[in-house]
């Protein structure tokens, strides 16, 4: 590729080995239109992939790389400070002013395309960079004028070879590759689009394209500096879905059909029957207990299969959810090996953050890409794919492209997402050839929202199962009952409550909207003699409420009393059932979710009881979700009193839930734009979707100070949006906790194992053994309580000291306290003898 003589991309430290630039170079254009192609940029992808490294072949990187690895001495003329240098010498600006310089003087079209190309080689180390700052600052244009002298583009040029200088000029003057991107860009644009629905989806197909070049750059780096690595990946390479459908087949044949099993026998087979249709947009609305993750696995298994789809991606809000349904696919999906272990080659789990925002070489090589047929993994991850910053989230937005994705319990989708997350679905479906289906019992009106171009047009023939109505009424197994009073309910009596229905019904679940609500009501409750007291809450990591939800279950199975104290994240999908719920106050939709964990299966003659109660004592201020949610609710009960049959004498009927989100997106309208104040990283008031579409402030802002607007057709502050999305409140970091043996021998594992593809693995079962925490936390905990596994690793794992086997994680020491009440049945219930 080059005339002379070949240069350093990189160096492996275990042995020295060099990573020379030409096979780099070439290896990430091959992959990167590998994964364009999937939206039919491929050449594009190639070119973008074939430029990005191109200044590593300036003298001034070369001093700085070979000074670094010490293949220039101390003592020598050439030799440089490489740490003093780190990361301030620029290699990324050549191969983008290249592209910029070729194409931006040829027309108004070919300036899209310019900027398209040029923003992902420019931003391949740091993240998408503003186009337009907040502050009118025309950041993309000062790059590609940056002094050529600093930038090297005419330097490395002249070092390529005639054949590569001749490959790459016809690239750029290709009339094909340049009118694909254009109709690619015009394709985009539909009937309903405004200006600023249309530029925001520029943005989405911009970060697309630097997706793949990411993951290309990442993945080909991580095969030379571990090429034992590459045994654990897929690239694309997965079990055929006709055999994966065959094992579904010998599963569903095991399920009886009587009773309630009949009615989830038909919405099974109206999935399968759905899977034929066109690719799109589906809603999948099934009653609690209507066995929908087996209904909807059928359906994208055959919908994948008849389409050649890449993989099948569960979206899921909380991290119990993915627990539970990745163990039951993996049963039926996955082989096991001679000693009778998962092999894991079909189902991955991702829903924890265990690398830190900024990655070292070593944590990029470590990091998760979703290559997998079947993913589960969390709402939060899937929106920092799409919209968050750095590179480690957005490195896996291009699996989304070609897959069925399967939104599991969308309801819990954050109201400032709404904007976003609806313009994304239909960018998916519309633009990367993908499946979405919104699945849950309590669908939001994503398709009512204003305004209309950032809605989701949702439409009868969508709905996979025909009569939703009907559906509700076979499967009603409760009866909920308002139980609120003036002044609400003392944690004393809530204790009393608990203790009656137990006596009543056998079991109690009580559904709490805090932490610290969950701790408390369970240190009442546990007071009760002779009864099986659990808690459940995010504090503790998967496994270990896991492990809690099964010792539930056996109390269940065995008919011994028993109460179960959660916060929410019980309701959503979690297979378990009790004789009565007491749910405190919120959305009507959670506590239509926390009925479904009641009666789930119909094992009792008359319906079981839902309770509805205020709370005295719990403090919901600060969490608007629930407030509002509350709120809501409490006007919607007062209106069921009045008028029950307008609510489809029913309070979680499919009219009452309408009814609630009607109330609450009205309240909430102007917040899904998700807005950010003066605080933010935009240092003004302002919203993320103006900020990722036509940024009319930043450009106003520019006018004001130049006197014009700016020259560029993209004028996205990409960067800062990204600082400023949140997916929610604060983002979380997973922490590796040392939960009984396996959580203690993983973490010793990590803190000793050298070898990277045995470190690759390890992380990947710790997904299973962490607590996701928010930054404060992790700053008052971090002095005392969290390490890292080795030096500069970026892994966090927590003392033992402040993990308890009652509660999870605490912020203060445990394990000396005496807290802990130990019986023969394990250490996370109680059974207190009178």
């Amino acid at each position: 590729m080059f005339k002379n003589a070949d240069y350093i991309a990189h160096r492996r430290e275990k042995d020295g080995e060099i990573h020379w630039l030409s096979h780099h170079l070439e290896e990430v254009s091959r992959l990167t239109g590998e994964f364009a192609s999937k939206v039919e940029l491929k050449e594009q992808g190639e070119l973008i992939g074939l430029l990005h490294d191109i200044g590593k072949a300036s003298h001034e990187f070369e001093q700085y790389i070979k000074s670094a690895i010490g293949l220039i001495n101390p003592d020598e003329d050439d030799y440089v400070d490489a740490a003093g240098l780190k990361g301030k010498v620029d290699h990324s600006t050549a191969g983008a002013q290249l592209v910029n310089r070729e194409l931006f003087s040829k027309g108004k079209e070919a300036n899209f395309v310019a900027q398209v190309l040029a923003l992902c080689i420019a931003s391949h180390h740091s993240g998408l960079i503003d186009c337009i700052s907040p502050d009118g600052k025309d950041t993309f244009s000062k790059r590609m004028v940056k002094e050529r002298e600093k930038s090297h583009i005419d330097e490395v040029f002249g070092k390529l070879s005639d054949e590569a200088k001749a490959y790459i000029m016809n690239r750029l003057q290709s009339t094909e590759i340049l009118q694909n991107l254009i109709d690619k860009l015009k394709g985009l644009k539909t009937a309903h689009d405004s200006q600023e629905t249309c530029a925001f989806k520029f943005g989405l197909l911009v970060r697309f394209l630097y997706s793949c070049l990411i993951d290309a750059d990442r993945l080909d780096t991580a095969d030379f500096e571990e090429p034992a690595l590459r045994k654990l990946r897929h690239y694309g390479d997965y079990e055929d879905w006709k055999i994966l459908i065959d094992r579904l087949n010998k599963k569903l044949e095991d399920f009886d059909s009587k009773g309630i099993n009949a009615i989830r026998q038909k919405v099974s087979q109206a999935c399968y029957d759905f899977a034929v249709r066109p690719k799109g947009l589906y809603q999948l609305t099934v009653p609690t207990g209507g066995g929908k993750t087996f209904a909807s696995l059928r359906f994208a298994l055959h919908h994948a299969d008849k389409y050649q789809m890449d993989r099948i991606i569960y979206v899921l809000p909380f991290t119990t959810i993915i627990d539970q349904n990745a163990d039951e696919i993996r049963k039926v999906l996955e082989e096991k090996d001679k000693k009778g272990k998962f092999l894991n080659r079909i189902v991955l789990e991702h829903h924890s953050n265990l690398m830190p925002d900024k990655e070292t070489t070593k944590q990029k090589m470590l990091s998760e890409n979703w290559d997998a047929p079947i993913v589960l993994t969390t709402n939060v991850q899937v929106l920092e794919a799409l919209f968050g910053s750095g590179t480690q989230g957005t490195r896996r937005m291009h699996q989304l492209a070609n897959a069925v994705i399967i939104f599991d319990e969308v309801q819990t989708l954050p109201v400032k997402c709404v904007q976003l997350f609806n313009t994304a679905v239909n960018f998916l479906v519309n633009n990367c050839g993908s499946t979405v289906v919104l699945c849950t019992a309590t669908q939001p009106l994503l398709d009512k929202i204003e305004p209309k171009s950032r809605a989701l047009p949702i439409t009868v023939e969508q709905q996979m199962i025909p009569n939703t109505r009907q559906l509700f009424d076979d499967l009603k197994r409760v009866e909920v009952k308002d139980k609120t009073k003036v002044g609400g309910w003392s944690n004393d009596e809530i204790k009393a409550l608990a203790g009656q229905k137990v006596v009543e019904s056998g079991s109690v679940l009580v559904v709490v909207n805090t932490k610290t609500s969950a701790h408390e009501i369970y240190l009442q409750c546990k007071q009760i003699d002779n009864i099986e007291t659990y808690h459940l809450s995010t504090n503790m990591c998967p496994a270990h409420r896991m492990e809690v939800l099964n010792q539930v279950k056996a109390c269940l199975l065995d008919k011994r009393p028993v109460i179960c104290v959660s916060t929410q994240l019980i309701e959503a999908g979690v297979d378990i059932s009790f004789g009565s719920v007491i749910r405190f106050l919120a959305g009507l939709d959670s506590i239509a979710q926390a009925a479904g964990r009641c009666n789930r299966h119909r094992e009792r003659l008359t319906p079981g009881e839902v309770l509805i109660i205020n709370p005295a004592e719990e403090n919901i201020n600060r969490i608007e979700d629930i407030r509002i949610g509350k709120e809501k609710t409490e006007r919607l009960l007062s209106e069921f009193k009045d008028n029950p049959a307008r609510l489809g004498n029913n309070i979680k009927s499919p009219e009452a839930m309408e009814q609630y989100y009607k109330y609450y997106f009205y309240q909430r309208a102007k917040e899904m734009n998700y807005p950010v104040t003066a605080a933010s990283p935009v240092g003004r008031e302002d919203n993320l979707f103006n900020l990722l579409s036509v940024n009319s402030l930043s450009v106003e802002e520019h006018k004001r100070i130049k006197g014009k607007y700016p020259a560029i057709p993209l004028r996205q502050a990409f960067m800062t949006a990204a600082k400023s999305f949140q997916a929610i409140e604060s983002i979380t970091r997973g922490i590796i906790v040392p939960y009984e043996k396996e959580g203690k021998d993983l973490i010793a594992k990590l803190c000793s194992v050298q070898e990277l593809e045995k470190q690759y693995k390890l992380i990947r079962r710790a997904q299973r053994y962490s607590v996701n925490v928010f930054p404060d936390v992790l700053k008052r905990l971090q002095d005392q309580a969290v390490h890292e596994v080795q030096k500069g690793s970026g892994i966090l794992y927590l003392n033992e000291q402040y993990y308890s086997d009652e509660f999870g994680l605490s912020e203060m020491p445990v394990k000396d306290m005496g807290f802990l009440m130990v019986d023969k049945g394990g250490v996370h219930g109680k059974r207190k003898q009178s």
